[in-house]
Formats: C-alpha cells, structure tokens, sequence
C-alpha cells in the first residue's frame, strides 16, 4: 500500500504508521492505510487485495478513522465467518457487533470504531476459548463489497442515418455498487478434549470413605461417577461450571451443607486440543438432625408437628428428609405457608437444628364457586372446611353441588397426614343423577387409607352402596325402579411424572382402580362381581411450541349374566373429558325401553395437538384433535363413536380452561363443548 503525501512530508509519521500496520498485521488485522489513523483524512491510493477503504469524493471531507460508509451513508455490514456455535456466540458479545447494532451507531465517534475493529480478533479468541476452541485463529478484513453489476443498457438507435462517431458511440452503463463491510473470519481449530481427570474428595466425607464407611464410600464414588466432564468429552466453559455445580449440589443434598471447592484448575495443553482436571474437594461436615424449632403455631399442636419430620436426632439431614418433611406439612392442609430449612453453621453440624417456620390457615373456611360446563349446565359449589373438630387432631369437608342434571353432598372426616403420608377416612357421598329417560339415587358411604403424595396416591377402602334406579316420565317423575345394593372392598391408585400438576406439557399420569365384592337386586339374587379399570395420559413437547397430548382408558365389569350391580360401577362415554361431539355419558348400551344405561366393557383414546396462537401470548393456544370410543356390554359391540374437532384453550393460573368444537361423526352434527369455573 503506498503512502500518502503527508506521511513523505514527515518520514517520523511514516515510520510509526508502518510499524503500527505491521503490529495489527501480525495481530490479524488488515492493516488500512499508513497515515490514515494519524492524518486528516485518507488520500487515494491503490486498493491492495480489495481491502483498501474507499476514498471519499472529491471535495468531501472526512474525520480521521471513520468507518467507510457507501453512497449513501450507511454503515458498513458485519460478516462473520465462523462455525455456527460460535458465529452465534460473537454475534451475540462481540463489542463491534453490539456496537453495530445500536439505534444511534451512525453517531459513534470515529476513533471508538477503529478501537473496536482492533479489539475484535482478541476478543473473538477469547470467545472461541468459552466453546473450548484454544487454538483459533482469527484475521479482519475491511474494505468494499462488490455487488453484482447492473445489465448493460443497449443503445437507443433512431430512424435513418446516425451522426454518431465512433467516439460519441452510447457508453456502458453497468454500475459497481460499492457497500463496504467487516469481515471476521475465524479458523476455530478444533474443540479441546478432557485428557485427564483428578477429582479428590477431602474433609469428613474422604476420611470417612477412605476408613471404611460404605455410606460415604458409595457417596464419594457416586460423585465421582456422575461427573459431567469425563475424561474423552469436549471441554467448555459452560460444562465446566455446570460440572462443578452439580457436584456441590449433589454432596448438599447428601447432607453435606458446607460443602465447596477447595481449589480447581484447567489446563489446556499448548496445543489447544486437550485439557487436564485438577479439582479438590471440600466436603465439610456430615450434618445431622438436632432440636426442631417451631415458630408461628396458634391452634395446632407442637408435637405433632415435630412428629410429621420423619427423622429422627442425630440422623443425617438429606435434602430428600427435609424436603419430604415441608411436603407432609404443605399436605395437611393445615398451613397457608410452610418453610423447612437448616442454617448451614459448621460448629453445629453435629446437632443441627432444624427451623420450622409456619403460617396456620383459618381454622373454619369455605368456598363457594360457579361455572359451566357442557356436560351438567350451569353449576355451583359450596364447601366447607373445619381443620380442627372439636379440639381434635380432625379434619371435615362437606362439599355441596348443585346442577340443573346432578346434585351432591360429599362428606369426609379424616385424621391429619402423619409420617408415612397416610391418613384414615370416613366418608359418605348422596348424589342424585337426572337425565331425559332416568333418575337414579345413590347413598355411599366409605371407609378408608388414603396416603397423599404430589408423585403418588392410593386409596384402599371398603364401601357401601345403596342406590334407586328408576325410569323418567315426560314430567320427570320415577317410576319402574329397581333398589340395588352393593359391598366392596377396593384399590386405587395414581401416579404422577409431569412437570406441573396443574398445567402439564411434559411427563405422564397413569390411574389404576381394583375392586371386588357382592351385590344383590329386586331383580337378581346375591353374587359376586369384579371392577377394573385404568387411564394413562401422556404429554409431549415436540419442539417449536407444539405440544401433544394423548389418552388411552379401558374399564370392564366381571359378573355373571343377569346380576345387578349399581349404576356407579358401570361405564358410560361421551362428554367433555371423554368422546367429544357427542352428549355426556350418551355412548352406551340401550335398556329394553330404549333409554342409555351403564355398560360393563369401556375404551376411549383421544390425540390432541396444540401451541399457544402467539409468542407474545403462551397463556391462549388453540388444538386440534381427534377422540373416539364407547361403552357397551360386550368388547365385540365396542365399536368406536368418533369425534374431531378444533379448541381454545386459556391456561389460567387456576387451571385450563377450554372451548371445543367437535364434530360426532356418528351423529352427523356438530356440538360444542365448555369448562369454564370460578372461585371465590
């Protein structure tokens, strides 16, 4: 690149341009123009490769280091040349793209972008670094980006004889449009690899493990397996950090509350492609359960709170007895607020003592809501809580619903949850149930252990029925009943892998339900009957905010032909939570007079699809989806009644709430269906 006139003015000026251009060259810059940096603004001079910068026009005048800009004024453009991970990453926290990027970079100072530019390769290293690429190489070219050129224009050509010389023949007119640019470029070599790894667990952990004691043995090696770096994976910052976290947390949860780091180092070969682990680790002291402390208790009892801890004095304190303790507490339903928690002191370690913070809820509350769904119409709720009956350690609900087709009272008294999650149960259930060609009324009492898990549940239980089946006239008055009574002992069970109880996109549920015992009728002699009966729902995140959902659910009565059982423990399909686009509980088996009644085989599956309409909107999504199934008496009369439809559905923080139009294919008709609710 030849220099300038005022550099050969100055030959001291000339001297440190040169070994400035020669310092960024060896830097990976591009070295500009020698004196441009120095001088006024820059002369003209001979492109060298295509990175020399523009001149200005004739008669313009320019501040000394701007960035070139086009004929127009614009900003040059930033390119970055580099793997994809790490293209993302130096767009994101390089100072020159940053700098680019903001509302007001046409006014920064000419002198700040010349900085910048020569800042960039450093930092592009050391940003390579952060993806565990050491041996990156990284140059920075700056100068005009030629454009495609424009079509030749062709000669206009008139009529007759031209006058036109061949000097005054119609000149070319394909332009160079030139839009200057940056260009990064980045050899990323490539990524480090762990080659070596020495962990060393010390303090009361390693003493203890290295005497002999297989509790801590088994701790330390499962640190030591668990590692997220082992020897032979790539190297990053990222896993690193997350490396070192995890075992910190996972030696806390051991017990170990003091737990750190009592030194780590990565060394990284000269070479750029291996890495060597060093890391020396700290476990503290085993700290083990001593008094438990209990502050904000009014009306409940002290002792049995300690009582729910589930440990006792002197065992270790593990994150799962802490937090299975806060969970026995939450689960009473007792508390508004519940805090378990250990103050990490090492000179307490020994007889650590547990704090216990609560916030008691009202001893009496009720509830009352309201709502609509497409299954019952209109309805509302009342119910009522008493958490402390008559002084004693019990806890009664009784819950009133009324809709236009069905109304309840459900009743239960039952002991608080103790350290197993369990609790005992009274209960008793009156519910009339009314339709267009029935009428049926059932009194059902309930005794029982419940244990209560977020994960898990079950319920075993003996029970009582006594129900009136009877036909509806036009007037809705009974006739034709049939008086049913049954006795039975059961099982039931849930469990839950989802990631929200309450909204979950992502995991599993799955229902199971077992019972057995004897049932008699005005129509039938005494025998025995059978009830199975199982649903599994699963939920899947299938990328790019679309999410699926899919149910499956079968259920079959075992009796012999003819014996009555109650219409509770027989199955019917149709409605909102089942075969949508057809009326609840309508996909069933027909009685001699023509009216729906309960079937003994059921199966339904749906499949649904949905996101939310908006990124600015996750709460509202739409769905598509396809239902089917019924009920009968028999698996070869179980043909499928299928339903298809499109939804909205708004996840409030109390629930979904959901809008469906479906299709009922049998019918040949379409039906909406609604769940909405509101409580106060």
């Amino acid at each position: 690149m030849s220099a300038p006139a005022s550099c050969a003015a100055r030959p001291w000026r000339r001297l440190l341009a040169l070994a400035r251009a020669a310092l960024l060259a060896a830097g990976g810059m591009v070295a500009m123009q020698g004196c441009a940096l120095l001088d006024g603004p820059p002369q003209p001079a001979a492109p060298a490769d295509g990175d020399a910068l523009p001149s200005p026009a004739a008669g313009a005048s320019a501040p000394a280091s701007t960035l070139p800009r086009d004929a127009e004024g614009r900003l040059p453009r930033l390119e970055i040349r580099a793997p994809s991970d790490l293209r993302a990453l130096l767009e994101q926290h390089l100072d020159l793209a940053r700098a680019m990027r903001l509302p007001d970079a046409a006014s920064v100072d000419p002198a700040e972008w010349t900085r910048l530019i020569e800042a960039a390769p450093a930092q592009a290293r050391e940003l390579a670094r952060v993806l565990g690429r050491f041996s990156a190489q990284v140059s920075v070219e700056v100068g005009p980006d030629m454009e495609e050129p424009a079509a030749p224009t062709p000669a206009a050509t008139a009529p007759g004889p031209s006058t036109a010389t061949a000097s005054q023949a119609v000149p070319d007119t394909r332009q160079a449009i030139a839009v200057t640019r940056v260009v990064l470029k980045v050899q990323a070599g490539p990524k480090a690899r762990v080659r070596r790894l020495a962990l060393d667990v010390q303090g009361e952990l390693g003493s203890a493990a290295d005497q002999g004691d297989e509790q801590a043995r088994e701790v330390r090696d499962r640190l030591r397996s668990s590692w997220g770096l082992p020897e032979g994976s790539d190297f990053t910052n990222a896993a690193w950090g997350d490396a070192k976290t995890a075992v910190i947390a996972q030696l806390r949860a051991a017990g170990y509350l003091s737990a750190t780091w009592s030194g780590t180092s990565a060394q990284v070969e000269t070479d750029g492609r291996s890495v060597r682990l060093f890391l020396v680790l700290d476990s503290g002291p085993l700290y083990r359960a001593g008094d438990i402390e209990v502050t904000g208790l009014v009306h409940h009892d002290l002792a049995q709170v300690r009582g729910l801890a589930g440990f006792t004095t002197g065992q270790a304190l593990t994150e799962a007895r802490l937090i299975a303790y806060q969970e026995r507490l939450q689960k009473t339903g007792l508390f508004d607020q519940v805090s378990v928690a250990v103050v990490p002191a090492q000179a307490s370690a020994a007889a650590a003592p547990v704090q216990v913070r609560l916030q008691e809820s009202t001893l009496q509350s009720a509830t009352f809501s309201v709502g609509y769904t497409s299954n019952v119409g209109p309805k509302a709720t009342v119910e009522h809580r008493y958490r402390r009956v008559l002084g004693w350690p019990l806890t009664s609900r009784v819950k009133l619903g009324w809709a236009a087709s069905e109304q309840t009272i459900d009743g239960e008294l039952s002991t608080y949850l103790d350290t197993r999650f369990e609790r005992r149960l009274l209960g008793l259930v009156v519910k009339r149930e009314t339709d267009d060609a029935e009428i049926v009324l059932s009194q059902r009492w309930r005794l029982g252990l419940a244990h209560d898990t977020t994960a898990d549940e079950w319920l075993n239980f003996i029970e009582a029925e006594r129900a009136r089946e009877c036909d509806a006239n036009a007037s809705g008055v009974g006739f034709h009943c049939e008086d049913l009574n049954a006795l039975s002992l059961n099982r039931h069970r849930i469990w839950r892998r989802v990631d929200s109880v309450l909204l979950p996109t992502d995991g599993y549920s799955a229902q199971l339900q077992l019972g057995a015992g004897a049932t008699d009728g005005n129509d039938s002699n005494p025998g025995p009957f059978g009830r199975l009966y199982g649903r599994v729902i699963g939920y899947w995140p299938t990328g790019r905010n679309w999410y699926l959902q899919g149910k499956l659910e079968a259920g079959q009565v075992l009796r012999r032909t003819g014996l009555q059982v109650p219409d509770s423990q027989l199955f019917r399909a149709g409605g909102d939570d089942s075969v949508r686009g057809y009326a609840y509980r309508s996909l069933a088996p027909l009685s001699d007079s023509g009216t729906v009644r309960g079937g003994t085989v059921l199966w339904t599956g749906s499949l649904e699809i949905a996101r939310p309409f908006t990124r600015e909107t996750p709460a509202f999504w739409w769905a598509a989806f396809v239902d089917a199934g019924r009920a009968a008496d028999h698996w070869t009369d179980a043909d499928p009644a299928w339903g298809y439809g499109l939804g909205v559905r708004w996840r409030s923080p109390v629930g979904p709430l959901k809008l469906d139009w479906a299709w009922g294919q049998e019918l040949g008709h379409a039906r909406l269906h609604l769940n909405i609710g509101i409580a106060f």
